[in-house]
């Protein structure tokens, strides 16, 4: 298992830039054990996203939960529910990590993989917003990695607190403009549209 550590690592400034795309997996899907709301509309800007990163032929990095706690009942091993949505199907050239925790730099080897080769920006988009996202952008930050958060690629669950319903979009606002808090502190956050627009001038 790699040991990470929250110091922040030197990157140079003219390191890479790579698509992180975390967790969209079948069970996050209509059918699936856990179902987020919109699942389908933001898997297409996430596949747009990652058909700009293969033409330009850019570094793409795909993370697959696996649930290994007791009494989990999505991603389980094995099992249909836990492979990569065909959205976002990996090629056999692009990296595959597989994590146990919401972060995904947590016991996996996301961190050598970065540093070994030279990527500093991150792209991040994924589900859910809340806790795989947000716990992964975070983590990056400590890091020393500069992150952006396509907004219009990410989505959770309706929650619950105290008896009231948070809707999903709300939630996913919520956790975004906290992600940018202070101009960007942990993220910039951006839709596909205006991404793809800026990195074709």
């Amino acid at each position: 298992m790699a040991q990470n550590t929250t110091e922040t690592t030197p990157f140079a400034e003219n390191g890479k830039t790579a698509l992180v795309i975390i967790d969209i997996q079948n069970d996050y899907f209509p059918g699936g054990t856990m179902e987020l709301v919109s699942a389908d509309e933001k898997a297409q800007n996430a596949t747009k996203m990652l058909s700009y990163f293969r033409d330009n032929d850019m570094p793409v990095i795909h993370v697959k939960h696996i649930a290994l706690q007791d009494g989990a009942t999505f991603f389980l091993p094995n099992t249909k529910g836990a492979e990569i949505h065909k959205s976002v199907t990996p090629l056999k050239t692009e990296k595959i990590i597989t994590k146990n925790y919401p972060n995904s730099f947590r016991d996996t080897k996301l961190l050598d993989y970065l540093k070994e080769n030279n990527i500093s920006n991150l792209v991040i988009l994924g589900m859910m917003t809340d806790v795989c996202v947000d716990a992964t952008t975070r983590a990056a930050m400590d890091y020393g990695f500069n992150n952006t958060i396509i907004a219009d690629a990410v989505t959770t669950r309706d929650r619950e607190l105290n008896g009231k319903i948070i809707p999903a979009e709300q939630v996913t606002e919520s956790y975004l403009a906290g992600l940018n808090a202070l101009d960007g502190l942990y993220a910039k956050i951006i839709t596909s549209k205006t991404y793809l627009q800026q990195e074709q001038k």
